[in-house]
């Protein structure tokens, strides 16, 4: 007999993300030429004096276990972080460490969520939240948040999807896919409505805080409302800012009662995170910061030429994003076209899948995000692939038959 699976992971769908990766890489291996913009990872390498921290820390002996909540050295970085850049206070035993952001938003889910209890989730959202929210047993609440408002949740639609069973409002700012980010007034606005309801703790997920191109500084909803303090849980991580995904390291800053009951679920996991990693993560946030300008500045040329390419295209429109390295343009215009081989586009689905199998460039459809007719283009590439992403795409919509 086959070993039964669990109705928990029944509920949880493969990351969308992830398998267009795959399919692009299989088209890759048959010899296509495919121009990848699935990838939600820089394109750049990780700074050399972070690369060094890891190695001079492995020739020191950390290659052994670390403390489950991470290293005494890698929170007080993390410490001071928070005070110089969100203007809050968090002692290290207010801080936990896990093997990326997404450790500790499923570790802080698993720690306090019970059988129907209720997540409120943006979309479009990260494909990921509302998937570790069931596989918590929990039910994610979806609030669409269209075009006509910035792809940005209102308090008035936050306060209608309050219910009794509501515990957590999950806030990714800036977002993917969609680059959306909160000003202080929006933040202001939301935490008011928060402040009339008790019950709902508050989660952000700010791994993309420092890739915002107005030039402002990151705006915190601690530091707007202290009251929240006590449930709110801040999550970040290395992994977008210095180019150090593959480290695996992220980090929340908490109520020291939900720090102490997510490190328990860390512990009969994946106990710490790597020694090497954090040490790695140490130096990135109190060694030089100029690579996080460059890398800033970078994103924004390509956002920019992204952006135009696409709005030059028949059937696409194209907002300008805030902020990380996504765009989230409309495909309405392409719906009922059909392809050269008389097939109908239906939905974001099928035009993501004709550019793949026509013009050879991989995308996110936005149903996979929540809300549809979109497409997800990563900008974490450099220009010149971007601009031939552009030519081919509109090759392949100028192709199209209309109805």
């Amino acid at each position: 007999m086959a070993i039964p699976l669990s109705a928990r992971v029944q509920r949880i769908k493969p990351s969308p993300s992830m398998m267009a990766r795959m399919r692009a890489q299989q088209l890759k291996a048959q010899g296509r030429d495919i121009i990848d913009l699935t990838t939600g990872e820089p394109d750049f390498d990780t700074p050399a004096h972070i690369q060094a921290a890891a190695t001079a820390a492995m020739a020191a002996g950390q290659t052994r276990y670390a403390p489950v909540n991470g290293t005494p050295r890698l929170r007080k970085a993390i410490s001071a972080k928070f005070a110089r850049e969100n203007g809050v206070t968090y002692a290290i035993d207010e801080i936990t460490v896990g093997s990326g952001a997404k450790q500790v938003i499923f570790n802080a889910l698993a720690a306090t969520l019970n059988e129907g209890d209720e997540v409120i989730v943006p979309a479009p959202y990260w494909v990921s939240y509302p998937d570790m929210v069931l596989a918590c047993d929990g039910k994610p609440v979806i609030v669409p948040c269209g075009e006509n408002t910035g792809f940005k949740l209102t308090a008035e639609a936050l306060e209608h999807a309050i219910t009794p069973r509501t515990r957590w409002l999950i806030l990714n700012t800036p977002s993917n896919p969609t680059g959306a980010f909160y000003d202080a007034a929006e933040m202001a606005a939301l935490t008011d409505v928060l402040l009339r309801h008790p019950h709902v703790a508050l989660m952000t997920d700010d791994i993309y805080e420092q890739i915002r191109f107005d030039g402002g500084a990151p705006v915190c909803p601690v530091a707007i409302a202290p009251a929240l303090r006590e449930r709110t849980l801040l999550v970040n991580g290395v992994s977008k800012t210095y180019a150090m995904t593959g480290f695996r390291i992220g980090y929340g800053a908490g109520p020291k009662p939900l720090l102490a009951a997510m490190n328990v679920i860390q512990s009969q996991t994946t106990s710490a995170a790597a020694a090497m990693s954090m040490a790695a993560a140490a130096a990135a946030l109190e060694g030089d910061q100029s690579f996080v300008g460059t890398a800033r500045a970078a994103y924004k040329a390509r956002r920019d030429r992204a952006v135009e390419l696409l709005n030059a295209i028949d059937g696409i429109s194209c907002a300008t994003p805030d902020g990380a390295f996504y765009i989230y343009p409309s495909c309405a215009g392409l719906i009922g076209r059909r392809r050269p081989d008389g097939s109908l586009l239906e939905t974001d689905l099928d035009v993501a899948m004709y550019f793949l199998e026509d013009a050879g460039v991989a995308v996110l459809d936005g149903s996979a995000y929540g809300l549809s007719p979109y497409l997800r283009l990563s900008i974490a590439t450099s220009l010149d692939a971007l601009e031939d992403a552009g030519a081919r795409l509109k090759r392949a919509c100028e192709a199209l038959h209309r109805p």
